[in-house]
């Protein structure tokens, strides 16, 4: 399917999204309870929810952590300053369970089946109502997807202003935005891109929604602001201007910088990897394509980048890679914590639930030493088949399980240290004095190829993989 035809229909589904009538859910929010000055109401989305508790290993409670425990300190940090976790918005509270082949399934009880202002305020109570629930104090957002177009950009920015105030209101002190962004891709004025449109008129108007979209940001408090980058790359080669669009881009990120200090804001800017959304060729297809991009355009020291791990699956590469190389070239930012399927070509956005993946994920995290200001977000989404409200928490309670046994897992190997020794082993000619010459740039070809021949043929050891492997799967 042509990639115009594929927004299209992903721009229907998510319209009928909201009409779909789907079975009753469980733990309905009573929604009776309404303010006496205001008319809005007041009441529980989740009243059959408690707060989410630590219950340990040997617990059975599908509503209760097993290995997250956020006040325990592992390697010199409590578990909730490894993990900083967020809740995305869009996914938590806008996804309809609709995929490329299948119309949504989701009707949660306090949608009334529109896209209104009032609506719209409702969903921003049912998502703090959900944080202060999980446990967590971060959270983050698109700024469509909190509040709704209107019929000219003045408005919809009255209506973000309205909804923004709202949730300043409802994160109070303790809770603010891991990060905000502008959605550039779902309305149809972006069916060529955004800062890469070939359209002037839209390159403006998706600079006009990211100052708004930043401005909502550094008002909540937020710690970082992204840019979706995937979505706005060339498309094919025949019939654009490549050279330009990547110019294009680079200038509309020049302007986001400067926009940043002016207005004062401190948070991180972050540039997301993402292969095959929609198309198949991207300025920013891996890690590596992206960071090269950042220092062509003299931007490498503006941005860091926002690793999601379903795309390292698009792009041909594990998490870890792609966390790997972030992190080298200074660059690890952010994390989405999410994974994919490798035998579907799309982003499927699923749970992290795999303990050896979390386990690599957190390997990168801790030699990063931390995240942040950047941390965790949950840029995934319930299956088509979850239609009940606890599952939102019983989700997000298995990926932060699985992310926190990672962590246990790294601790038990640093303690352990058999994988440490086993790694300087294999590299441990490079300590010696010639080895030393070559790692400070002291060691010339003639210096090389003088002991190349008083050597002679060098022995090469086994790497002892299968031991790295066996030691690696004892600590999961």
């Amino acid at each position: 399917m042509e990639a115009k035809r594929f927004l299209l229909l992903l721009l229907c589904v998510y319209v009928i999204s909201s009409l779909v009538i789907a079975s009753p859910q469980s733990c309905p929010a009573d929604l009776s309870t309404k303010s006496a000055d205001s008319g809005e109401w007041e009441g529980e989305f989740f009243p059959g929810i408690p707060t989410i508790k630590y219950e340990g290993p040997t617990s059975k409670n599908p509503l209760a952590f097993k290995w997250y425990n956020a006040q325990e300190e592992i390697l010199g940090k409590k578990m909730k300053d490894w993990m900083r976790f967020s809740v995305a918005f869009w996914h938590t509270f806008r996804g309809s369970g609709a995929d490329p082949f299948g119309s949504a399934t989701k009707n949660w009880p306090w949608e009334d089946g529109t896209n209104s202002l009032a609506m719209a305020k409702r969903r921003m109570r049912a998502n703090f109502e959900f944080i202060k629930k999980l446990g967590v104090d971060l959270w983050c957002f698109h700024d469509r997807d909190i509040a709704p177009d209107a019929e000219t950009l003045e408005e919809t920015n009255e209506n973000l202003d309205e909804v923004v105030a709202l949730a300043k209101k409802l994160q109070g002190t303790k809770i603010h935005p891991l990060w905000g962004t502008a959605q550039l891709f779902l309305h149809p004025r972006y069916m060529h891109g955004a800062a890469t449109s070939s359209e002037v008129g839209v390159y403006a108007y998706a600079a006009a929604q990211v100052k708004k979209a930043m401005e909502a940001t550094h008002y909540l408090g937020g710690e970082n602001y992204v840019f979706w980058g995937g979505r706005e790359g060339y498309q094919t080669l025949l019939n654009t201007d490549m050279e330009r669009e990547l110019d294009h881009m680079a200038r509309f990120l020049e302007a986001a910088v400067a926009y940043k200090k002016k207005i004062g804001f401190n948070g991180t800017l972050l540039i997301e990897p993402k292969p095959q959304e929609p198309t198949k060729h991207q300025y920013d297809w891996d890690a590596a394509t992206s960071a090269n991009f950042l220092r062509k355009y003299g931007l490498i020291d503006e941005f860091k980048l926002n690793i999601e791990c379903n795309h390292a699956t698009l792009s041909g590469h594990s998490c870890h890679h792609e966390l790997e190389t972030a992190r080298i070239n200074g660059l690890l930012g952010n994390i989405d914590a999410n994974t994919g399927d490798p035998q579907v070509g799309w982003d499927t956005d699923q749970f992290l639930t795999d303990i050896s993946e979390a386990t690599m994920v957190m390997l990168s995290v801790v030699r990063n030493g931390g995240l942040a200001p950047g941390g965790f977000n949950f840029d995934a989404k319930l299956r088509r088949e979850s239609t009940d409200v606890e599952d939102l928490f019983i989700a997000h309670i298995s990926g932060m399980d699985t992310l926190a046994r990672g962590l246990r897992n790294v601790a038990k190997l640093i303690e352990d240290g058999s994988l440490t020794d086993l790694v300087r082993k294999r590299y441990q000619s490079f300590d010696t004095e010639i080895g030393t010459k070559i790692e400070a740039g002291k060691a010339d070809f003639e210096m090389l190829e003088k002991k190349a021949m008083e050597w002679g043929e060098p022995k090469v050891p086994s790497a002892k993989q299968e031991l790295a492997e066996m030691i690696f799967q004892s600590a999961l």
